[in-house]
C-alpha cells in the first residue's frame, strides 16, 4: 500500500492555528483476529459511518497538578471510559510533542466527540487516538506522515490493549479494505457485491482479557498455537481469494468458519453465538464475531435483498443497534 507523505487535511505550513481538527473512523476485522498477533494476516475494512472527531485548542485556564491538558469527552461514555481516555490522552500528547519537536509545555483544551462505542471490536480507542493526533498536528501546524500517525496511535494501543497487532491503528485511517500482516498493509481487491451488517451485542468485550485467555489455552495444550494460527491463515487466504473473485458465498463460509475457530477457543459468548445463528437462519451468507472477543459485535455478510430480514433477526437475538457497510461503496473507494 502506497502511503502519502502527509495526512490529508493537516496543515501544510508550520504556523500554529487557534483550533486544530482531526477525524478518524471505526473499523471491523473480517478475519484474522488474534492470529495476526502471531504473524498471520488479517483482513479489515473501514466503517465510515462511525467516526471520532477531536478538536484541540489553546487553554487560558489554570491547571492542577495533573498537567497542562484539559480533556472533555462528549456523548454517553461512562466515567471509567472517560478516565481511561484522559490518562491515555496525556501520554499521547506527551509522545506527540516529543516526536514532533513541540517546545515547552503548552496548555491545551482537547474535546473528543466519539460515536464509536467502546469495547465492541470497532477500533474506538485507535480512532480516538488518531483523531487527537491529527487535531494536535493541525493545531501546531505540523506535517503528519501516515507512518508517524500510525506509530503514535500504535503506541497508545499498546498501552490500552497490551501487545497490539497494529491492524486497528492502520485501518481507522484507511479508505479501503486492507490486508494487514506484520506491520504492513495493502488494499484488497473487491469483486463481490453484497453488504456487511455489523450488529452490536450491547456487551463490551476486552481485547486484553481475550489475548490472555487465548495465550493460557495455548500454554495448556501442546501444539494449540500452531494449529490455531495455521487454520486462521488458511481461512484468511481463502477469504481473500473469494473476495477478489466475486465468490460471496465462499467468502461467507470462511467468515462462519473463523467464528467457529474463535468460539472453540472460548472467545465468543452465548449472546454472540445466538446472533450469529440468527443471521445465518435469516439468510446471511456468513457471520462471525468481530474483534477481540468476549463480547462486542457480530459481522454478517448479506445480499441486499436479505438485509432487512437479517437485521430484524439480529435485533430479535439481542442486538442493540446495527450498521450497514456496502461492499460496492468500499470497492468504489478502493478504485
Amino acid at each position: 500500500m502506497t502511503l502519502p507523505t502527509s495526512v490529508e487535511g493537516v496543515s501544510e505550513n508550520h504556523r500554529a492555528r487557534s483550533v486544530g481538527i482531526g477525524r478518524a473512523h471505526a473499523k471491523a476485522v473480517l478475519l484474522g483476529e488474534h492470529a495476526v498477533v502471531y504473524g498471520s494476516a488479517a483482513l479489515a475494512l473501514p466503517v465510515p459511518q462511525l467516526t471520532a472527531t477531536a478538536s484541540a485548542g489553546w487553554s487560558s485556564n489554570a491547571f492542577d497538578t495533573q498537567g497542562e491538558l484539559s480533556f472533555t469527552m462528549t456523548g454517553s461514555a461512562s466515567r471509567a471510559v472517560v478516565t481511561q481516555a484522559s490518562d491515555g490522552l496525556r501520554r499521547l500528547a506527551a509522545a506527540f510533542t516529543a516526536r514532533m519537536g513541540v517546545p515547552g509545555r503548552p496548555h491545551l483544551d482537547v474535546i473528543l466527540d466519539g460515536a464509536i462505542p467502546p469495547g465492541r471490536g470497532l477500533g474506538s480507542s485507535a480512532a480516538n487516538s488518531r483523531a487527537i493526533v491529527l487535531a494536535l498536528a493541525d493545531l501546531f501546524g505540523r506535517d503528519m506522515t501516515q507512518s508517524a500517525a500510525f506509530d503514535l496511535v500504535q503506541t497508545a494501543e499498546n498501552v490500552t490493549h497490551g501487545r497490539a497487532s497494529g491492524v486497528d491503528a492502520m485501518t481507522v485511517g484507511a479508505s479501503a479494505p486492507l490486508r494487514f500482516q506484520a506491520g504492513r498493509a495493502r488494499e484488497l481487491s473487491i469483486g463481490c457485491d453484497g453488504l456487511f451488517i455489523i450488529a452490536d451485542s450491547g456487551t463490551a468485550g476486552s481485547t486484553k482479557e481475550a489475548v490472555e485467555l487465548l495465550r493460557a489455552g495455548f500454554e495448556r495444550r501442546a501444539g494449540a498455537q500452531e494449529r490455531f494460527v495455521r487454520r486462521a491463515a488458511q481461512l484468511v487466504c481463502e477469504a481473500e481469494q473469494a473476495l477478489a473473485a466475486g465468490e460471496a458465498a465462499e467468502l461467507g463460509l470462511r467468515l462462519t468458519g473463523y467464528h467457529e475457530l474463535l468460539r472453540a477457543a472460548g472467545l465468543s459468548t452465548g449472546r454472540i453465538d445466538a446472533m450469529v445463528q440468527a443471521a445465518l437462519t435469516a439468510g446471511s451468507l456468513g457471520a462471525k464475531i468481530t474483534g477481540g472477543g468476549l463480547g462486542g459485535c457480530v459481522l454478517a455478510l448479506t445480499q441486499p435483498e436479505r438485509a432487512r430480514q437479517v437485521a430484524r433477526q439480529l435485533h430479535e437475538a439481542g442486538a442493540v443497534q446495527t450498521w450497514v457497510v456496502p461492499l460496492r461503496r468500499l470497492a468504489g473507494h478502493a478504485r
